[in-house]
């Protein structure tokens, strides 16, 4: 018969949690790496796989870093990276143009008063887009053909001619500088139709500046006006060259450049000078009426 020890300690085992099933391995004893039987507890084996790898990791790290970093100085000698290539001592020069340019960058800004509606000028935006809109290229192009085509006269044609070729030598030089330099202007505004067609895309330099300077020194020197209307042409190349900073379309550095670069244009065009019997000719080729042998 069994004794009541026995009986009390079996009650124990079968009321007890390690002895149900999903328990069971806890029960049981650890088993060293090497075969069966008793081994060290979880946190000694634990502790004793980690070891090594502990024992290794630092040591092995240092051995990595120096080859990195000589195979890096033997393949790239002398050359820092580019993080610590700052320039602590800039030359003067580079002070003065970044200086510069925050300024014409600042100025613009603030004068660009009617680049949106919501401006303090935004009001005036429809009546400065027309004054802007008297020195567009297309505007100049399409109205001296039309004066060409109604001039009966052989200097005015000469004199038309020669002003329509400098318009083209303008619109392209200008659009071609745009796109070697691909400056954009201070409120980055999108180009319109009419500037997408004469490829007024970027800000630098100016082609409204460019060309009322142009044409303004072309009518002053061709043409006998009186004093109050050459004062008023020149007026006109001024406004129109600040219409298009007003707009936020170009800096102020923009329209004197735009302003020198016509110019350039206009002693280039007198140097040039396309002679009577020439112009012509070339109305002769433009109307299919020209014959070689008369």
């Amino acid at each position: 018969m069994p004794s009541s020890n026995n009986v009390r300690s079996r009650a124990r085992e079968r009321n007890s949690v390690l002895s149900r099933p999903e328990f069971m391995s806890l029960n049981q004893p650890l088993r060293a790496a090497g075969g069966p039987g008793p081994g060290p507890g979880p946190a000694e084996s634990r502790g004793s796989a980690r070891r090594p790898g502990q024992n290794k990791s630092p040591t092995s790290q240092p051995t990595e870093e120096p080859t990195d970093s000589g195979s890096k100085d033997r393949r790239e000698p002398g050359k820092m990276p580019e993080e610590d290539c700052m320039q602590l001592n800039p030359s003067f020069k580079g002070i003065a143009i970044n200086s510069l340019l925050a300024i014409d960058i600042c100025l613009s800004k603030r004068m660009g008063v009617c680049a949106y509606t919501s401006s303090p000028w935004g009001g005036c935006r429809s009546m400065v887009a027309l004054l802007a809109l008297t020195g567009h290229g297309i505007t100049w192009i399409i109205g001296t053909i039309v004066c060409l085509t109604r001039s009966n006269t052989l200097a005015g044609q000469e004199v038309l001619v020669n002003l329509l070729l400098a318009l083209i030598l303008d619109v392209m030089t200008v659009a071609g500088v745009q796109r070697l330099v691909k400056r954009r202007g201070p409120w980055e505004m999108t180009p319109g139709f009419m500037d997408c067609i004469a490829m007024d895309l970027y800000s630098f330099p100016a082609a409204h500046a460019s060309r009322a300077a142009m044409v303004s020194k072309f009518l002053l020197s061709h043409l006998v006006l009186a004093v109050p209307l050459r004062i008023l042409l020149v007026l006109w190349a001024f406004l129109v060259g600040m219409s298009r900073v007003v707009l936020g379309t170009h800096h102020l550095t923009d329209m004197v450049c735009g302003f020198a670069l016509g110019m350039l244009h206009f002693s280039l065009m007198e140097s040039v000078w396309l002679s009577s019997s020439t112009c012509q000719t070339l109305i002769s080729i433009s109307t299919l009426s020209w014959s070689p042998l008369f």
